[in-house]
């Protein structure tokens, strides 16, 4: 009978370690919700117009959005209230658009990359036309107006990028009762260490890739983690902008 050798030894507490780190992503990732933008589902809501859902809550939890949507419009088509529940639905919601790609008008404005418009619950839904073809991301909630809310926007060219860490700035785009709507750019390299979230958060891959745990999200992904789980690291090795929504301060540990 061959006697284990010195190296089947040496590997055993290796192996352990390993199935315990495997354990625990596993078990990280079982309380989040991520969504690769290849995955979910494409659907037409008018000529040129398609959506992909990548979330439905039901606003429970504290920063639980109810709908989070991607929306893709061709050149020379709009999107206007009816496509998306009728406005009676919409503007009983807080709503948070964020241009991806390419370029939309409204009533409010021309609208660009990286453009940011919130619309607060009681009033209406913008009409968006799009002179070229436009990549929007959609976030409704049921977030209450305030006595006096109004139309806000906030356009990259003018917004900065105040310091936020190191190798990391952060946008502030809207913010109510210690939750945010938040863009951050992170250099190659950058990370925020293990941290909690008070209310939901919520991240969209603008451009590059991001590493939150195990979990390696790109262009167009989308996880959310609950209100009272945490991550471990967030890192990226290319430099990322992402969209996140959550608590306004993170809880470092």
């Amino acid at each position: 009978m061959m006697k284990p050798s010195m190296n089947d030894a040496s590997r055993s507490p290796l192996r352990a370690r390993l199935m315990a780190r495997v354990a625990a992503s596993h078990a990280t990732e079982a309380g989040m919700v991520t969504t690769r933008r290849r995955n979910a589902p494409r659907e037409s809501l008018a000529a040129g117009v398609t959506a992909q859902t990548l979330y439905r809550g039901t606003g429970q939890r504290p920063g639980e959005p109810l709908r989070v949507r991607l929306i893709e419009l061709a050149a020379g088509t709009w999107l206007d209230a009816a496509m998306l529940g009728g406005d009676a639905t919409l503007s009983a919601r807080h709503r948070e658009w964020l241009v991806l790609a390419g370029r939309v008008n409204s009533a409010h404005g021309d609208f660009g990359a990286l453009d940011y418009h919130a619309t607060p619950a009681g009033l209406a839904t913008p009409r968006w036309q799009a002179p070229e073809a436009a990549w929007l991301f959609l976030r409704e909630s049921a977030a209450l107006a305030t006595p006096g809310s109004a139309p806000l926007s906030v356009r990259d060219a003018e917004a900065g990028w105040p310091h936020f860490a190191p190798g990391i700035r952060r946008r502030v785009l809207w913010q109510d009762d210690g939750q945010a709507a938040l863009l951050y750019a992170a250099d190659p390299g950058a990370a925020v260490p293990r941290h909690t979230h008070g209310h939901d958060e919520e991240c969209l891959m603008v451009q590059g890739e991001l590493f939150l745990d195990d979990v390696l999200l790109q262009s167009g992904d989308y996880q959310l983690a609950p209100s009272g789980t945490g991550h471990r690291l967030t890192q990226t090795d290319t430099g990322v902008v992402i969209y996140a929504h959550g608590d306004l301060d993170l809880h470092f540990f």
